[in-house]
């Protein structure tokens, strides 16, 4: 994904980079698969707020996404590859045989006119999507399940990707998410092949605090900046900053262990993540 920058004809421009969206094909969505999407500002069911910096934005409407990619043995030629305002990565709009159309994550190198298929007959090609005791070790995937049938749920944001390290028995396979982590997952779940579009992602500076807020982001307070009734790091005369960094209910931050004990999935886990620290 190739960025650009703006010639800084205001302050907003100056320091900005953005997308060129080079790959995409089309500026207009399939109507058959879009639905309403509701902001909730952060609010609960009750009406109060539960997450902070949250309300605003530019009306959007959602994209229903093929995360399960159960159409197996059926071929489906791309249509389009298209932007998402509601993920970091791109789409692509594909058509099988039988007529259907549906969208799914875009992989990087998915081109207009690509074949793509799902099951046990798909070969190990980018956009292809295999169960994992069938896909070749060393690969490299994203859409991973978790539980069979139920959909990807990791390795899904732009550039995202997982290799698949060895298999244990019949039952597992050993994969290393982007993390660093490396944990089984059953041989039974379905990935696919490639990595997430839009590589490129997290080269784009926003330029100003209005961009934030088309994006529904609202204005964020430090801590530090804070008076003591507000914040557990508030307080201080000048700029002295009290007590060890946490979050404004107490929990605390820059490495301190969040992860429950007794997680059911600590079994499946073979190495943790790197935590980041400097020794």
């Amino acid at each position: 994904m190739p960025v650009k920058k703006y010639n800084p004809v205001t302050p907003g421009t100056r320091y900005r980079i953005g997308n060129a969206f080079s790959e995409l094909t089309t500026d207009k969505p399939e109507k058959s698969l879009l639905a309403p999407l509701k902001k909730s500002g952060g609010r609960n069911n009750e009406g109060h707020r539960t997450v902070r910096q949250r309300g605003g934005g530019h009306k959007r409407r959602y994209r229903i996404i093929d995360f399960r990619r159960d159409k197996d043995g059926i071929p489906a030629t791309v249509q389009t590859i298209e932007y998402d305002p509601n993920r970091t990565a791109y789409i692509a709009l594909v058509q099988y045989e039988d007529g259907e159309k549906r969208y799914i994550l875009a992989p990087d190198g998915l081109k207009v006119g690509d074949q793509i298929m799902s099951g046990e007959k798909a070969t190990p090609n980018v956009g292809h999507t295999m169960f994992l005791k069938d896909i070749p070790l060393g690969a490299v995937i994203h859409a991973v399940e978790l539980q069979p049938g139920r959909g990807a749920s990791m390795a899904r944001s732009a550039g995202a990707s997982m290799t698949l390290m060895g298999r244990e028995g019949g039952k597992y396979v050993v994969v290393k998410l982007p993390s660093g982590e490396v944990r089984r997952v059953l041989s039974t779940c379905k990935a696919t092949i490639g990595s997430v579009s839009n590589p490129d992602h997290g080269l784009l500076v926003v330029g100003k605090a209005g961009r934030s807020r088309w994006l529904g982001r609202r204005p964020r307070v430090r801590g530090v900046a804070m008076n003591p009734v507000d914040h557990p790091m508030g307080g201080g005369e000048g700029k002295a900053s009290g007590g060890h960094p946490r979050s404004r209910n107490g929990q605390m931050a820059k490495g301190a262990k969040t992860r429950k004990p007794k997680k059911h999935s600590n079994k499946l886990i073979i190495s943790r993540r790197k935590s980041g620290k400097k020794r």
